[in-house]
């Protein structure tokens, strides 16, 4: 039997903070009012993300059309902006929405999960008594320097100093430790559990500091367990590049562009080992979303896929360090802090980094900007005409109870694809047009480990996993800041990251990649995913060096069944966030995109569509 804990959670199941935490007192009370003062969902374990409870009215909503919800309590509230979803494009909305129209302006957000943030999780992993803090989702600020300045205005105004990166990150902490870029075969793929010193891809090279292979090419192909055929193969897919390709020059660029990855690979370089072609179709994971069976060479390149020349640094000009503790959570957190000042003491971003948020603050009446978590909007709905209406109603579900409240305009920042289920008379041709719109679905589950003596025998910053459910592992990033200390040594608890891109049936559609993955990845209980979890570790680390039982603290699946935004065909995505009325349409979505700058600049331009 695991000795994992889970703290509030058996096999991912909420059960000592269930539906009794959150009653009414009253009518017009909102649920968050009347949360107990140990409500924390930051520490909990087990299933987050999509966590269960989060997308079941949604789904029943888009899938069943379900529209009877019981009798609705008109709350008797009344708003100048109801922002739907609470992530970093919704929390967005309102600030600029009150840095705009005035500080005391009322706005409400809603969202369905029990955390604010969105894909921006925060996960904390109590450890031999010592707090671990790291990201279940929204990762980093890439390129903030060459953000717009509305966003670096934000992010000034909300107390993020980015210059404090530089020191924060310890771009020597991977060297120190000699900890590099490696890839684990496993035994049930592969035919043995084996460790090589080479990711024989670029994918790792986003993390800043990490070392590079330690063998060459023709040792990490050699070493390779796979047959002679297979490893003569790989040989020649390292070996290979864009000069293999009998392409004049003038039109390389857009054969890359025209022509599919895997037909290089099978015609050009002559592969057919199954072996090969899994280890290519698994090395692009979350930075192309997608198996790279579907990409052309271009976007498999850009990728970091098998088989093109290593690049040591993923961009000197922007260094990949812009990372707090818990990732772009401490951006959200910096934003609710910003709209709701009582909830967490600290000044600056930095400073919060250790705060515990006040979670039973966030819905007070006396605030003028409020947060309302565990809540699913089901309808929104123009009172009058919606050119000429000047009230919308919303309704959300909480705790299985219809509520009603209402606005003068409402910001849509939730999952695009979603809104012509629960916005009433959306003309034909937009809802068409939100329908086109997808996402990727995206698992990032962050381990606590009592030490990472294995992590350091093995000299593994990041483990390339072709075999596993999750395709790599990484070491957290080496931030510390606000008086939050990042692991010294490998003697110490730490938090280790897995990640895991769900593909469909190989070949298929991406649409129905997407489709088969995501069903596939909310079926599974988290004894499923622990299991996994369990072979994965336990083959890879060296027996004498590591116990699942002993060295396992806890576990977080961060399930997002909903990822990365994957833009609809043609025009769709333009046409599809179009103004409705009193009604615009935010979140990353509204420009196929999966960037925290985008997600800012989405709320600003909704905000401004209001007037």
């Amino acid at each position: 039997m695991s000795k994992i804990a889970r703290r509030d959670f058996i096999n991912g199941t909420l059960v000592a903070a269930g539906a009794s935490m959150f009653p009414f007192k009253s009518s017009s009370q909102a649920v968050i009012a009347a949360l107990e003062p140990s409500y924390y969902p930051p520490a909990l374990t087990g299933l987050r993300g999509s966590h269960p409870g989060s997308n079941e009215h949604a789904h029943n909503r888009a899938w069943t059309r379900q529209t009877d919800w019981g009798s609705t309590t008109d709350l008797k509230e009344e708003y100048d902006l109801v922002v739907v979803g609470g992530g970093i494009s919704g929390l967005s909305a309102a600030y600029f929405y009150q840095q705009q129209h005035g500080r005391d302006k009322k706005v409400l957000i809603l969202d369905n999960h029990d955390d604010f943030g969105g894909h921006a999780k925060r996960n904390e992993h109590t450890i031999n008594g010592f707090t671990r803090i790291s990201y279940g989702g929204s990762q980093s600020l890439v390129q903030p320097n060459h953000a717009h300045e509305i966003v670096r205005k934000l992010l000034e105004d909300i107390g993020v100093n980015l210059d404090r990166f530089k020191t924060a990150y310890d771009t020597d902490f991977f060297k120190r430790h000699n900890l590099g870029a490696v890839t684990y075969f496993n035994k049930k793929v592969f035919g043995e559990d084996k460790v090589v010193q080479h990711p024989y891809c670029n994918y790792p090279n986003y993390v800043e500091g990490l070392q590079g292979a330690k063998l060459s090419s023709e040792e990490a192909a050699q070493q390779a367990p796979l047959s002679d055929s297979g490893k003569e193969q790989l040989l020649r897919v390292l070996n290979g590049g864009l000069h293999k390709l009998k392409v004049p020059k003038e039109e390389l660029l857009n054969y890359t562009r025209t022509h599919l990855y895997f037909d290089y690979l099978k015609d050009t370089l002559g592969v057919n080992d199954p072996g090969v072609l899994r280890m290519a179709r698994h090395s692009g994971l979350d930075w192309g979303s997608t198996g790279t069976e579907l990409m052309s060479i271009a976007a498999a390149r850009s990728c970091g896929a098998l088989g093109f020349a290593p690049v040591a640094v993923y961009d000197e000009d922007n260094p990949y360090i812009h990372h707090f503790p818990d990732g772009n959570a401490g951006v959200a957190r910096a934003l609710v802090k910003w709209l709701i000042p009582g909830v967490a003491r600290g000044n600056s971003a930095e400073e919060l980094v250790l705060a515990k948020f006040n979670y039973a603050g966030l819905d007070k009446s006396s605030n003028t900007a409020r947060i309302r978590l565990n809540s699913t909007v089901v309808k929104v709905e123009h009172i009058d005409e919606p050119r000429n209406s000047s009230d919308v109603s919303i309704n959300y579900i909480n705790d299985n109870k219809s509520y009603q409240v209402h606005a003068k305009g409402v910001v849509m920042a939730c999952y695009n694809m979603i809104i012509p289920h629960i916005v009433s008379g959306l003309p034909e041709e937009q809802s068409a047009a939100l329908k086109l719109q997808d996402k990727s679905p995206l698992q990032y589950t962050t381990v606590g480990l009592r030490n990472w003596r294995a992590m350091k025998a093995l000299g593994i910053g990041v483990a390339m996993s072709p075999g596993n459910m999750h395709q790599t592992v990484l070491m957290d990033f080496p931030v510390s800041m606000g008086g939050y200390e990042y692991t010294k040594t490998s003697d110490d608890p730490c938090v280790i990251q897995m990640i895991s891109c769900p593909y469909g049936k190989f070949g298929e559609p991406r649409r129905e990649q997407f489709r088969e993955a995501r069903y596939r990845m909310l079926g599974l209980q988290f004894n499923d995913y622990e299991q996994e979890i369990r072979s994965h570790l336990s083959g890879m680390f060296p027996r004498g060096l590591f116990d699942f039982d002993r060295d396992v603290a806890s576990i977080s699946v961060n399930r997002w069944a909903h990822g990365y935004s994957d833009g609809g065909p043609g025009d769709s995505t333009r046409i599809g966030r179009q103004p409705f009325g009193r009604i615009t349409i935010a979140n990353c979505d509204s420009a196929a995109s999966s960037d925290a700058k985008t997600a800012m600049m989405m709320g600003h331009r909704a905000v401004n569509e209001l007037g």
